[in-house]
């Protein structure tokens, strides 16, 4: 029997969904639907009467108090008399095969009811205007209530008989024929099987199997195109290439990434030599570093653009839920303690007649990676405490997620090693055809038609089971249960235990995974990127144990094969061979990535003064005023208030300064700083520094300044700039053009010479490339040929700093504390506009961009460093984005103080330069009037600016005395929270 249990919203209650989606359906122009009714059902098939339905299932899934419900079998006559024959009713359900969480939850909860249920999915359901045109119902359907990547819409009473999903599976070993193929034939055999592979890689796959006289398996072809593929290989960055520019000539790289961010770091662990607080870098999931002396520390960020694209919440739920992982399979498991988060999008006011085929709206990818973020952390019970959100018309077909992850693991626990003989073991989530081809997709450009021929690619994260899977691996640590462990991500069981095993061997048997249901091949369950997994070598004399103690917590546990020592990829399903394969092979022998890069500076812009549109007709109050509110209500510079409080950071007890600081608490911290041991004062401060603007003039010094930008955040509120790790995350467009690889290779070498002048080791970091956008363009020329257009997202690499302090008492935040107290600007204002958000406001045309100065930078870190923990500073908040105005309009509004200021110590710089210029390695800070010798000691050049007051009002003289700015804080905190406040 199946049932359908419909539930809306009681009497007297808002319909807020149908409300939200009407208000959606006038966005995008159909305006012949007037009325929207949303309901959501729950379809429960299984041996139950409707009274059983009634008595235990209603209670469960609805709430009495705000809900009613209804029941009626299906499948339902197409004229049914409980529809209103006025609505039109539009059913959305998630395709075949995409995992249904709510379901499976529902599932197991009627069944320990003691109901016989066997399956359970979920519907949304609405209802419009029956008048409704059919083109707004088409449009309605598919780019406001529906997401073709996962889900699909049916229009009327459902018609279904039974909620069966897939088949047995009929065994039949499959080969792909490549022997013998020329050039164009394997480069359509790539793009055509999703393997994404190059030419050159094509070429040496056939040559293999055409020295072993046969033809590769299907799974064959399938595990290397995922262990070659760039996101698993990094073939890219690690490759040879012939790099040239003006400053240096030609360079030749046999591996770039290992000559340019590998080679700091080693350079940095051999200067600290015996002091050296690294404890694994680029070897594991993680960087690990030293923290007290029970624990160290690691860290981890990861990108999940592509599959976020195609399906926002799906793609940034499982981006979270991997990076959680990934510390989690770091030496032998460490525990999670907090999150950070960083997004790019598309401006969400993008009008809906502009976007290209196969684009989601950018709010609509705003609201989807937003909430899989906010649930995935929220139900693990991990605290989101740091992140940022930038916004570019360039991320319009790529918008990029990054997510981040910090644990703590026992000192001694770093290092693992798979013993042959321990058995291969599978834990936690099932696997299903989800996330299938979602390592090579995510290697790949999206295009027009990616929605509908990857939406495989995008995975359905479960985080209340990776909850469950993470308490009994930590668990089994403690126990000393297995050997070595790590997380079955990007590849599936393909990279788990390929890499597990590259050093050993691994015979694996297929049929032993658990499947979420029938049908699927050998192949699929090999690949597959199916959540919430883990991969373990457990010794056989403590399988029984580790068995039941998964048992004990409701985590599936499975053997399903045996490490070896014949350092061969053995696949079987039901005991016949389906892939054989040499790790030598697999891991060693893809051909190098060969590329030509080459960068060339932008032509320098005209001589024009740095100031401001004309005051002739204005004063400078209200010429600086404006510039000042359009920087703080600018979508880049603006509260991002609306994300941050759907995060819970309070969570585990230990955010000591929080994403939102201040008297109201909604001030913009410079970074987060945790306490992952209640009983130690020590702290972890996480930061972050990116400027994608600065990359389009010059890619080098964008990532000196992001990592001065994330070690200023750091050190801001507390951090010992001689004890921070940094990691990258590059994601550039398609490298195989030599000016796009050119500006990353820049960009490593800045880098590169960023991370030895400060001492600031890379730990961990990570790559996404080819993230652009192909797609025709409407009309096509007058031949009829289509016009293609690709959009490329802007040079784009996330520093992440995390930083350690030795007492969380001597952090400071960035608001204002009293009135009274002193105000100064440290470090020095210069460079052009080049980048910066007054050029971006006011039509400033400078190339000129602002450099660190590396050899000054560092000490500055380390005195404001000493001046933080002898007390000095009351407040401190380094200057970004908006320059020194923006960084004392936020101080004043988050701390209720106002503040005089004039610009006299700056001396003959002009006002807009001063104001606005966001030169590096800069900070404002206020001193208390008692301790101003003692600051001045440390800082004898600091510019000292004016006081706080408590007028209310934030106010800037020049040095002839000329009011600048005179402006209410209450006008200028509406000005920084109203953008996104409405989303």
């Amino acid at each position: 029997m199946l049932w359908e249990v419909e539930i809306r919203s009681g009497d007297g209650e808002i319909d807020r969904e149908g409300a939200a989606r009407l208000k959606e359906a006038a966005g995008i122009g159909a305006n012949s639907i007037r009325a929207v009714q949303a309901t959501r059902s729950y379809l429960i098939e299984g041996e139950v009467s409707r009274e059983q339905i009634v008595r235990s299932a209603i209670p469960l899934l609805a709430d009495a108090v705000v809900e009613a419900s209804t029941i009626h079998p299906l499948p339902r006559p197409v004229v049914d008399s409980d529809e209103a024959t006025d609505t039109r009713l539009l059913n959305v359900l998630l395709k075949p095969g995409v995992t249904d969480n709510v379901g499976a939850t529902a599932l197991a909860a009627l069944q320990q009811l003691g109901l016989s249920v066997e399956r359970v999915s979920t519907c949304r359901k609405y209802r419009v205007n029956g008048d409704a045109s059919q083109g707004d119902v088409d449009r309605f359907s598919t780019k406001v209530l529906s997401n073709d990547a996962i889900e699909h819409v049916l229009e009327g009473p459902l018609q279904l008989e039974n909620l069966a999903l897939g088949s047995p599976y009929q065994y039949v070993l499959g080969h792909t024929s490549i022997r013998g193929l020329d050039d164009a034939a394997l480069m359509k055999l790539s793009k055509e099987g999703q393997l994404y592979l190059q030419l050159a890689e094509m070429r040496t796959i056939r040559d293999y199997f055409e020295s072993l006289d046969r033809e590769p398996t299907d799974i064959e072809l399938e595990t290397i195109a995922q262990t070659w593929s760039e996101h698993c290989s990094h073939k890219t960055l690690a490759g040879r290439i012939k790099y040239t520019d003006p400053e240096r000539g030609v360079v030749h790289f046999e591996n770039m990434l290992k000559e340019t961010v590998f080679a700091a770091t080693q350079q940095i662990r051999k200067r600290l030599g015996n002091d050296d607080w690294c404890v694994s870098v680029f070897k594991d999931n993680a960087g690990v570093v030293t923290f007290d002396d029970e624990y160290d520390i690691c860290i981890k960020v990861e990108t999940h653009n592509h599959p976020s694209a195609l399906e926002p919440y799906g793609g940034a739920n499982t981006g979270l839920g991997g990076v959680i992982r990934d510390p989690l399979g770091t030496g032998l498991g460490a525990k999670p303690i907090c999150n950070t988060d960083v997004f790019c999008f598309a401006p969400p006011d993008t009008p809906y007649e502009s976007l290209p085929p196969g684009v989601l709206h950018p709010k609509t990818v705003m609201h989807g990676v937003v909430s899989g973020v906010r649930d995935y952390g929220n139900r693990m019970g991990i605290p989101t405490v740091n992140g940022a959100v930038y916004f570019d018309d360039r991320y319009l077909g790529n918008p990029l997620v990054y997510c981040g992850n910090v644990a703590i693991i026992p000192r001694g626990m770093s290092e693992k090693e798979v013993h042959p003989g321990d058995y291969i073991v599978a834990v936690g989530g099932r696997t299903g055809r989800d996330g299938i081809h979602g390592a090579t997709f995510s290697s790949a450009e999206l295009t027009h038609e990616s929605e509908s021929l990857s939406g495989g690619a995008v995975q359905i994260g479960n985080a209340i089971t990776e909850k469950m899977v993470m308490d009994v691996i930590l668990e089994a640590r403690d126990r000393k249960l297995y050997h070595a462990i790590t997380d079955c991500g990007a590849g599936g069981f393909s990279s788990a235990v390929g890499e597990m095993g590259e050093e050993t061997g691994a015979e694996v048997w297929l049929e032993q995974c658990p499947l979420k249901y029938d049908g699927l091949s050998y192949t699929e369950i090999w690949i597959s990127e199916a959540q919430e997994r883990m991969v373990l070598a457990v010794p056989p004399e403590n399988w029984e144990a580790f068995r039941d103690l998964c048992a004990s917590e409701g985590v599936e546990a499975s053997i399903i094969g045996k490490f070896a020592n014949d350092a061969r990829l053995v696949l079987k399903y039901k005991d016949e061979v389906v892939g054989n394969l040499p790790m030598s092979f697999l891991h060693d022998g893809r051909p190098p990535v060969i590329r030509e890069a080459t960068w060339s500076p932008p032509t320098p812009s005209p001589k024009t003064p740095p100031q401001s549109p004309s005051t002739a007709s204005k004063g400078h109050i209200e010429v600086y005023g404006e510039v000042l509110k359009r920087i703080l209500g600018s979508l880049n510079v603006c509260s991002k208030e609306w994300i941050i409080r759907q995060y819970d950071h309070e969570v585990q007890g230990g955010s000591v300064i929080k994403p939102l600081v201040g008297v109201q608490n909604d001030g913009p911290s410079d970074a987060a700083v945790v306490r992952p041991i209640l009983t130690s004062p020590r702290g972890v401060v996480i930061s972050c520094g990116m400027n994608p603007h600065l990359g389009d003039f010059d890619p080098y010094w964008m990532a000196v300044s992001a990592i001065d930008e994330a070690m200023r955040n750091c050190v801001a509120v507390g951090a010992d700039p001689n004890k921070i790790a940094i990691l990258d995350n590059f994601c550039w467009g398609n490298t195989e053009r030599p000016e796009t690889l050119g500006s990353l290779v820049r960009a490593a070498l800045g880098c590169h010479d960023a991370a030895l002048a400060f001492g600031t080791p890379f730990v961990s970091g990570k790559d996404s490339l080819n993230n652009e956008f192909t797609y025709d363009q409407s009309p096509p020329t007058v031949s009829g040929e289509p016009v293609t257009r690709t959009i490329t997202i802007p040079s784009s690499l996330l520093i992440t700093a995390m930083g350690q302090v030795t007492d969380v008492a001597t952090c400071v935040t960035m608001d204002l504390k009293q009135a009274g107290n002193v105000l100064y600007q440290i470090g020095a204002t210069q460079g052009g506009f080049g980048g910066s958000h007054y050029s971006l406001i006011v039509g400033h045309p400078s190339t000129d961009v602002p450099r660190v100065d590396l050899e000054a930078a560092p000490q500055l870190f380390r005195d404001l460093h000493s001046a933080i923990i002898k007390g000095l500073l009351q407040s401190c908040h380094d200057l970004s984005e908006g320059g020194l105005a923006v960084s004392l309009a936020e101080m004043a509004f988050a701390g209720g103080l106002g503040l005089d200021v004039n610009l006299a110590p700056f001396g003959k710089l002009d006002d807009a330069h001063v104001l606005f210029n966001e030169a590096p390695t800069r900070f404002a800070v206020e001193v208390a009037a008692a301790d101003v010798s003692a600051f001045e000691q440390i800082f004898p050049h600091a510019h000292k600016l004016g006081t706080v007051t408590d007028t209310g009002r934030v106010v800037i003289t020049s040095i002839e005395g000329n009011r600048l700015i005179d402006e209410c804080l209450d006008d200028l905190k509406t000005c920084w929270q109203q953008p996104l406040a409405a989303m």
